[in-house]
């Protein structure tokens, strides 16, 4: 049996950097990479987020957990021909996303407040402006901390939909065989299935990113065979690499 790695589907959009790690990993190893997302963002209508009963009026504060959720409000307040008033505050759960709300505003005219990297890190600054009335525009798949964390504080908040994960079809790749799969989210896990629910692992290598994607594959009895982050290999491409240095 072959056990050689030559071809890995990586299930995320191709790197827009032609200096990406995983080009690294194509000049060192030799193996063939391609990119397919396995899922995609939709945004909802502005009459969608109406009916969820969000007046964007009623806010004196915003929470951004995403750049996604960026794009998103903006999108759908254009949407609504809502003028977006200089007095908003906005708190963003990363410098990442913080950085990325430039594309939209003008930074020293606003009163922006950033987390460091996780949404707890981010409540102590929430906590400080507690008598604000918050909204969260987010995916349909907020994450569980989130409203957990609010509750705790107990300020006025407000969650709704403004977009959603959506399963890519992945039809064209039938026929198609990979040495690994590269997975980075359980929706990523939930797309294969959904595309091939007859798909039978055997030789395939399986990697996944992070403890909820692992758990999503396992409940739908993958082997995991490359893990990352872990002490050893803190990124996908490392992790994979040192896979296949191992043989």
């Amino acid at each position: 049996m072959d056990n050689k790695v030559k071809t890995i589907l990586v299930s995320q959009p191709q790197p827009k950097a032609e200096t990406s790690p995983y080009q690294n990993l194509v000049d060192r190893t030799k193996v063939k990479i391609d990119f397919r997302s396995f899922i995609h963002v939709e945004g909802a209508s502005a009459k969608e987020v109406r009916e969820q009963k969000i007046d964007l009026s009623k806010f004196s504060a915003i929470i951004l957990t995403s750049r996604n959720a960026v794009d998103h409000f903006f999108r759908v307040a254009e949407e609504m021909r809502f003028k977006i008033p200089d007095s908003l505050k906005y708190f963003c759960q990363s410098e990442a996303v913080a950085y990325y709300l430039q594309k939209y505003v003008v930074y020293r005219k606003r009163k922006i407040y950033v987390g460091k990297r996780t949404f707890a890190e981010l409540t102590p600054l929430i906590k400080k402006h507690k008598n604000e009335s918050f909204l969260v525009p987010s995916s349909d798949k907020l994450k569980d901390d989130v409203p957990r964390e609010l509750d705790s504080l107990g300020v006025n908040w407000k969650s709704a939909v403004f977009f959603r994960t959506v399963i890519s079809d992945l039809s064209d790749l039938a026929d198609v065989k990979y040495d690994v799969l590269v997975f980075f989210s359980p929706s990523g896990i939930e797309s294969l299935f959904k595309n091939f629910p007859d798909f039978v692992q055997d030789k395939t290598r399986i990697a996944v990113f992070g403890n909820t994607t692992m758990k999503a594959a396992q409940e739908k009895g993958l082997r995991i065979d490359i893990q990352a982050p872990t002490p050893e290999s803190p990124s996908m491409s490392m992790a994979i690499e040192n896979y296949i240095k191992g043989k």
